[in-house]
């Protein structure tokens, strides 16, 4: 048995080792944090998850738990592609870790992705409230930035181009060299543009590229004035360039659609080899399996190709469910909140898809082709009314252009429809005046030309417009393509 003495000797041992204990406890968020980091480094997503959770659970008042909710968010969105799952770990960092850095990030990245969720103006209300937040809560963190060019996106989705061209504004005084404030200048000269103030418009263009010559946001800035210029200034006479590429003589299968995607690039769809493919530097390369009797034919502005039959929609190559069959579609198009627009010879009304819910209708007869419009809406040809609607994301007509109007003689019959990011507006027309017309996005006639003025001789029945603002042509009887500029 030990002494009392011995026993004395022993408890200022014990003094010495419970404080030591009592810093490694303190210590303890911080070195599971880093252990985390360190598996997170090298892609042991496992062992990372495994050990922030463990981190949040003893720890959750520490900053530490914090960033790792919010890096755990981070990852859902990321890596597992799982939004829905991000969003309670972006609340809670919300609720009970306001004053950590994390906060800020937290609420902005909670807001874009309510903001993708948006499928109708009702929507967009709780995701402005996190932007808001952001700005009013946190006016000196950096995410302000990304907040202001967030809400400035949201405003002009509601076309409301006031509000969203202050935000934009706002968004690059913040930080007029980054990236954020060239985005959000790019935008605001498409915002102008839609408010009408083209000479605005061009003068923002033509800043950005003179002030950041080799950025991305340049390069797109600089097709847009190209084309803006030659199409609402210039106007030059049509002329047929002809073959396109050069020199390609029946070198197609039957083409019948075009399709333009959010990059520029064109897809092809051939009739005789049931093919959608992308053409790239002269060479189709096939764009999803071979598909049947396609009617219709669009580019995602996520870069996904749907086909249209009368089966349904076929989504990157997978095959539409049952019970989606069209009688007989013949034009589609996307609006600004990721609703699918279809018209039918055999309806009289238009059928719009949401992403998830049930269809709607829109009242509009004999409708023979669609394509999206700038600002969140379509524009449909309705042979029956022998007009052309221009119509917000509502289904609300806007501007109504006469087939015909301001041309030398009358059409009777739009073949085929296309348009392009600066709300332009192209047609191939049938009747008395047979050939093809451009128009601006405020329905103004900007140029157009007969097929024998242009000395072509085919079966045209697809166009698209390219960033050079020329038109591209589909002789299905010639089997190629034809560019006039």
């Amino acid at each position: 048995m030990p002494s009392f003495a011995t026993g004395m000797r022993c408890f200022p041992l014990v003094l010495v080792v419970v404080p030591a204990l009592l810093a490694q406890d303190a210590d303890l968020p911080e070195r599971l944090f880093r252990s985390g980091e360190r598996a997170y480094a090298v892609r042991a997503y496992p062992e990372a998850m495994e050990t922030w959770n463990q981190l949040i659970q003893q720890a959750p008042k520490s900053p530490f738990a914090a960033h790792a909710l919010m890096n755990l968010a981070r990852h859902m969105v990321e890596v597992e592609k799982r939004p829905d799952e991000a969003l309670p770990l972006l609340e809670r960092i919300k609720s009970e870790h306001l004053k950590t850095p994390w906060a800020a990030e937290a609420m902005l990245l909670r807001g874009q992705l309510l903001m993708a969720r948006c499928r109708a103006p009702q929507d967009v209300k709780e995701p402005q409230a996190e932007f808001n937040r952001v700005v009013d809560l946190f006016p000196d963190n950096p995410c302000v930035q990304q907040a202001r060019f967030e809400l400035g996106q949201s405003f002009r989705l509601l076309g409301q181009w006031g509000p969203a061209l202050q935000n934009y504004i706002e968004a690059v005084g913040l930080d007029p060299a980054s990236a954020v404030a060239r985005a959000a200048q790019l935008q605001a000269a498409e915002t102008l543009d839609l408010m009408g103030d083209t000479t605005g418009c061009l003068r923002m263009l033509q800043f950005l590229r003179n002030r950041f010559p080799d950025s991305p946001e340049s390069q797109e800035a600089a097709w847009r004035i190209q084309v803006r210029v030659k199409e609402r200034l210039q106007k030059p006479p049509l002329r047929s360039t002809g073959p396109w590429p050069e020199g390609r003589q029946k070198w197609l299968k039957t083409p019948t659609l075009l399709a333009t995607g959010p990059g520029g690039e064109l897809y092809v769809y051939q009739d005789d080899q049931d093919q959608a493919s992308l053409l790239k530097d002269g060479q189709l390369t096939p764009a999803g399996p071979p598909a049947r009797n396609i009617k219709a034919m669009l580019a995602t502005p996520g870069g996904q190709l749907w086909l249209i039959s009368r089966m349904g929609v076929i989504k990157d190559g997978v095959p539409p469910p049952a019970g989606s069959a069209f009688p007989s579609p013949n034009g589609a198009a996307m609006d600004g909140w990721g609703n699918l627009w279809l018209s039918d010879a055999k309806t009289s009304y238009l059928q719009v898809f949401p992403p998830e819910g049930p269809p709607r209708t829109v009242p509009v007869a004999g409708t023979v082709a669609l394509a999206a419009l700038p600002t969140g809406g379509v524009v449909a040809a309705s042979d029956e009314s022998r007009s052309f609607l221009f119509m917000d994301s509502d289904g609300k007509t806007q501007i109504t252009v006469p087939y015909g109007k301001d041309l030398p003689a009358p059409f009777k019959y739009v073949v085929a429809l296309a348009s392009d990011p600066l709300g332009h507006v192209a047609a191939l027309v049938d009747g008395d005046f047979e050939g093809v017309a451009v128009w601006g996005p405020d329905g103004a006639l900007l140029r157009s030309a007969t097929y024998k003025t242009l000395g072509l001789a085919g079966k045209f029945r697809a166009i698209a417009l390219d960033r050079q603002g020329a038109l591209i042509l589909a002789d299905r009887s010639n089997d190629l393509l034809i560019r006039v500029d």
